[in-house]
C-alpha cells in the first residue's frame, strides 16, 4: 500500500502559501500540502467506507463482519484521482473567487464526488438526513449502492452534478456545452482514459475551435490516465507522452502534466500547475475582452497521471492490486467471510487516520471545513448546477409568422423554412440563452432565416468563400450528432434553451444519449432543489417520405419508436401536418421543461390546411376530427380515416378525395393526430385521453384506416387496450425503400392514396357487390404512377401538383 506523508509534513517553502492571483479571496488561501492531503484522505476514507461500512462509520470498534455491507458495489479504481482533483481546484476557488462546475466522467468514481460534497457540505445542505455528524455519516455509507439509496454513479442525487456517471464518453461535451454564454465560469472536466477511448468523447476535442472566451465560459479538462479498464489497459495511457501531447495539441489544447505515485510529490505538482493553469486562464480571458491575441487561443488542459486503486490494498491474495486493472470495483471482495480480507480493509481504512480528520461526533474537524469556499462558490452547492439560474424565454407571437390560407389544402409551403423565421426572431429577443445545434445541416433544414441575425458559430481559420461563419455566431454546426447533443444538454443542464434539428435517419446517432437525459430530467424531478431543466427540443426533418433521392441509407423513422418507449413523464412526439401547427407545437415546446420534445416536419414544399387559430386549437387538443375533410356530418360514419405526420396526411386527403369521387355515398370520417402520446390510454402517459373520448374521435365500431409516418406496429403499441383495435388497421413504413419518387416511396409502402382508399372499401361490407370495379380502378391508376415514374422519373402531375379540390362547405 503506497504510504502517506508523515502527519506533520512540512511544505516545500516555494509553494508555502497561494499568492493572490485574480481576484479577491473568497476563502483560505494558505492551504498547504499537508492540509490538502488531510483534506485528500478524509474524502479518500468516506469512498472506500461508502464501498464497505453499514455500520461502525469512524472505527471506533474493531472491524467485525456485521458492519459490513451483505452485497459490495461500487468502483474505487478512480476515485483517489478525482478526490486528489477536488481538493486542488477548491484550493484554487477559494484563492481566487472562481466560480466553477466540476463535470466528473469517470462515474464509477460517484464514490469520491459524494465524499466531497459532504465534506464541504453541500450533500448535507439538499439531505438534511445526510448530516455532518455521526448519524449523517452512518447513513451516507449505508445508502450507496443500496437498495433506497443512492446510484453508485453521479446521478441527480448529487448536488453540483450535471452529468450523469452512465454516460460514458459525454462528459467533455457537456463540460463545453456547460461553458457556452458563461463568462465567468470555469467548468473542470475530468476524463477518465477508458471514457477517453469512446467516439463521443475522441470527437469533444474539438472544442476550442467554437468556444470564444469573450463571451464563454472556460473548459478545463483534467484527462486522468490511470492506465487500466475494467480488464484492459487504456490506450492513451500506453502512447508516448510526446504523442499524447501532439495530439491534444492538434485539438487546441496545451497540455500540462502532473503525475507519479508519491502523494507528496503530486500535491506539490498538482499545486504548482493549476497555479499557472489559472494564471493562464485568466491572460486568456484578459486578451479576449480587450480585444487582442487570437481568437482560438490554445487552452490550458491537464494530464493527471495517477495509479489506479492509488492508495488501496497492494496486493491481495498474493496478486498485485493497486496500479492494475483489478483495483477497478471492488478490492477486497470476501471480507465478510474472509478473515484476511477483514483484517487487510480495516488496515487500508485506518491508514487514512479518521481520527485525525473527524471530531467524535463525526464532523470534519475544524482544519478541515476550513479549507472549503463560502457559499455558493462550493461546487456542491453552484446554483447553475441546479438550474436556479435559468430564465423564460421571451418569444414572438405566433400569429405574426403563421400562414395566411384561403381554404385547406390549396396553398403550398415549406413547414421548416415558416419555423426559421420564427426561431430569427426568438434568437433576436432572446441573444445569451437560445442556441441553434445540427450536424452540418441547418440551412439544408430551411432555417436558413436564424443565420438573417447571427452567424455559424466558428474559431478557427476563415475563408473568403464561408457562409456566414463567425466567433460569436449562435448556431452550431458540426457533423456530429454525439456533438450537437452533448453540447446542447450541457447548455440545457444549466438553465439555458436550444434546438437541435437534424436529418431523421440520423437521430439514431444519440439513441443511447437521449435515454440516458431523459432519465436524468425524471430521477432530478424528485429533488425540489433543482429547477425543473428547459426541455430537449429536436426537429426531427428531411424525413424518410421525402428521401427518396438520397435512398434506403437515409429512410428511418424509429427515432420516434425509441423515444415514445421510453419514460412517459418525459418524452413527447409531435407530428405536425403543416407549417402552422409547426409553429404551435415549437412555440409550447420552447415554453415547455423538463421534457424530451420530438417534433417531426417535412421541409419540402406541401399542403398547407389549418389557419392559425384553427392550428393553435387543434395543437392543443392533441388530435381531432376534420369535418371539412370528411363526408359523415350528416349521416352515420362508415369508415375512419386517421393519419399522422405531414406526408401520411396529405395522402389521406387525397384518399378521402378519391372516396368522395367514386363512392359519393360512402361516409368518411377523417382524423388527423399531432400528438402521439393522446393515444396512449391516460393510465400509460399524462397525454393520454380516455376511452370514451377516443371512441368518440375513432367511433365504437367502425373500421380505422390509419396512415402513419412511421412504422406501423408503434401505433399498435399505443393503442392495442383500445377498444376495438381489431378494427385499426394502420400503414407505415415497412422498411421498403430506394431511391426513387416521392409518390412511389409511399406506394412501396402502401401508404399512397389509392393502397389507403382500397383499405377503406374492403372494409366497408355493404360495398361487396361494387368492390370488384373499385378496386381495378385503383390499381390502374397505381400502375400508371408507377409507370410514368419508371419512364419520366417523375410522379404525374395530377399527383405531384394535387390539392383539396373540395371547398370547405362541400
Amino acid at each position: 500500500m503506497t504510504r502517506y506523508p508523515p502527519a506533520g509534513m512540512r511544505k516545500p517553502a516555494d509553494v508555502s502559501v497561494v499568492p493572490q492571483r485574480t481576484a479577491a479571496p473568497a476563502g483560505p488561501v494558505g492551504s498547504t500540502l499537508a492540509d490538502l492531503d488531510a483534506w485528500w484522505r478524509a474524502a479518500n476514507y468516506l469512498s472506500a467506507a461508502q464501498i464497505y461500512l453499514v455500520d461502525n462509520p469512524l472505527l471506533t470498534e474493531p472491524l467485525a463482519p456485521q458492519h459490513i455491507k451483505q452485497r459490495l458495489i461500487g468502483h474505487w479504481g478512480s476515485v483517489p484521482g478525482v478526490t486528489l482533483t477536488y481538493a486542488h481546484l477548491n484550493r484554487v476557488i477559494s484563492a481566487r473567487g472562481q466560480r466553477m462546475l466540476f463535470v466528473c466522467g469517470p462515474g464509477h468514481a460517484a464514490a469520491g464526488v459524494n465524499a466531497a460534497a459532504w465534506l464541504e457540505g453541500g450533500y448535507s445542505d439538499k439531505h438534511p438526513e445526510v448530516a455532518q455528524d455521526l448519524a449523517g455519516m452512518r447513513e451516507l455509507f449505508r445508502q450507496f449502492s443500496f437498495p433506497g439509496g443512492v446510484p453508485s454513479h453521479a446521478s441527480p442525487h448529487l448536488p453540483g452534478s450535471i452529468h450523469e456517471g452512465g454516460e460514458l464518453g459525454y462528459s467533455l461535451a457537456h463540460a463545453t456545452g456547460a461553458a457556452f454564454d458563461n463568462p465567468d465560469l470555469v467548468v473542470a472536466c475530468v476524463i477518465g482514459d477508458g471514457e477517453a477511448e469512446t467516439g463521443a468523447l475522441a470527437t469533444s476535442w474539438h472544442a476550442p475551435a467554437f468556444l470564444n472566451p469573450r463571451i464563454d465560459g472556460m473548459v478545463l479538462p483534467i484527462l486522468h490516465l490511470n492506465g487500466y479498464k475494467i480488464a484492459n489497459p487504456t490506450l492513451l495511457s500506453r502512447i508516448p507522452r510526446a504523442d499524447l501531447d501532439a495530439l491534444l495539441a492538434g485539438h487546441g489544447w496545451e497540455p500540462r502534466h502532473v503525475g507519479g505515485s508519491d502523494p507528496g510529490e503530486v500535491h506539490e505538482q498538482y499545486l504548482r500547475v493549476l497555479d499557472e493553469v489559472f494564471d493562464r486562464i485568466a491572460e486568456i480571458r484578459d486578451a479576449a475582452h480587450r480585444g487582442l491575441g487570437p481568437i482560438n487561443p490554445r487552452i490550458p488542459m491537464i494530464v493527471l497521471s495517477t495509479p489506479k486503486g492509488w492508495t488501496g490494498p497492494a496486493v491481495v491474495d498474493g496478486v498485485p492490486i493497486e496500479g492494475t486493472f483489478r483495483s477497478h470495483q471492488v478490492p477486497l471482495p470476501g471480507v465478510r467471510d474472509n478473515a484476511e480480507h477483514l483484517a487487510q480493509l480495516e488496515k487500508w481504512l485506518r491508514s487514512y487516520r479518521p481520527e485525525e480528520l473527524f471530531e467524535p461526533g463525526g464532523a470534519p474537524v475544524p482544519g478541515i471545513r476550513g479549507l472549503h469556499p463560502p457559499g455558493e462558490l462550493r461546487m456542491s452547492a453552484q446554483p447553475t448546477a441546479h438550474g436556479q439560474t435559468s430564465v423564460e424565454l421571451r418569444l414572438p407571437a405566433v400569429a405574426a409568422h403563421a400562414l395566411r390560407l384561403p381554404g385547406p389544402g390549396v396553398v403550398t409551403g415549406e413547414a421548416t423554412r415558416v419555423l426559421g423565421g420564427f426561431l430569427r426572431d426568438a434568437l433576436v429577443t432572446n441573444p445569451r440563452d437560445l442556441l441553434f445545434f445540427s450536424p452540418d445541416e441547418h440551412t439544408s433544414n430551411r432555417l436558413d432565416a436564424v443565420l438573417e441575425v447571427t452567424g455559424r458559430r466558428w474559431s478557427e481559420r476563415r475563408a473568403d468563400d464561408d457562409d456566414r461563419l463567425a466567433p460569436d455566431g449562435r448556431v452550431f454546426e458540426v457533423l456530429s450528432e454525439h456533438l450537437c447533443q452533448g453540447w446542447l444538454e450541457g447548455y440545457l443542464l444549466t438553465g439555458r434553451h436550444g434546438v437541435f434539428s437534424t436529418y431523421e435517419a440520423f437521430a439514431h446517432v444519440v439513441d443511447s444519449m437521449v435515454v440516458q437525459h431523459a432519465k436524468w430530467l425524471h430521477t432530478a424531478a424528485e429533488y425540489p432543489w433543482r429547477a425543473p431543466l428547459p426541455s430537449l427540443n429536436y426537429l426531427v426533418t428531411s424525413h424518410v417520405w421525402r428521401q427518396d433521392h438520397n435512398g434506403a441509407s437515409h429512410q428511418d423513422p424509429g427515432f420516434i419508436d425509441h423515444v415514445l418507449s421510453k419514460r412517459p413523464e418525459i418524452c413527447r412526439v409531435y407530428l405536425p401536418p403543416d407549417a402552422n401547427c409547426l409553429l404551435h407545437v415549437f412555440d409550447h415546446c420552447l415554453r415547455s421543461r423538463g421534457h424530451v420534445n420530438v417534433v417531426v416536419a417535412g421541409k419540402q414544399p406541401a399542403l398547407q390546411y389549418l389557419g392559425d387559430e384553427q392550428a393553435r386549437a387543434h395543437c392543443a387538443r392533441g388530435l381531432d376530427v376534420w369535418p371539412w375533410a370528411g363526408s359523415d356530418l350528416d349521416r352515420a360514419t362508415d369508415v375512419v380515416l386517421a393519419c399522422a405526420g405531414d406526408v401520411p396526411t396529405q395522402e389521406t386527403l387525397a384518399a378521402a378525395a378519391l372516396l368522395r369521387e367514386l363512392v359519393p355515398d360512402l361516409a368518411v370520417r377523417v382524423v388527423n393526430v399531432v400528438d402521439l402520446a393522446r393515444l396512449f390510454p391516460p393510465d400509460r402517459h399524462p397525454h393520454g385521453i380516455t376511452d370514451r373520448a377516443y371512441t368518440e374521435i375513432f367511433t365504437a365500431d367502425r373500421p380505422v384506416i390509419f396512415a402513419f409516418h412511421g412504422y406501423p406496429w408503434l401505433i399498435h403499441q399505443l393503442t392495442y387496450r383500445r377498444p376495438g383495435h381489431e378494427r385499426l388497421h394502420v400503414h407505415g413504413f415497412r422498411d421498403n425503400g430506394t431511391t426513387t419518387t416521392p409518390f412511389q416511396m409511399c406506394a412501396m409502402n402502401e401508404i399512397d392514396r389509392y393502397h389507403l382508399a382500397l383499405a377503406a372499401l374492403e372494409r366497408v361490407p355493404r360495398l361487396g357487390d361494387r368492390i370488384g370495379y373499385l378496386r381495378d380502378e385503383l390499381l390502374t391508376r397505381l400502375d400508371d404512377a408507377a409507370e410514368h415514374a419508371r419512364q419520366v422519373g417523375t410522379d404525374p402531375e395530377e399527383i405531384s401538383h394535387w390539392s383539396w379540390p373540395y371547398a370547405p362547405s362541400e
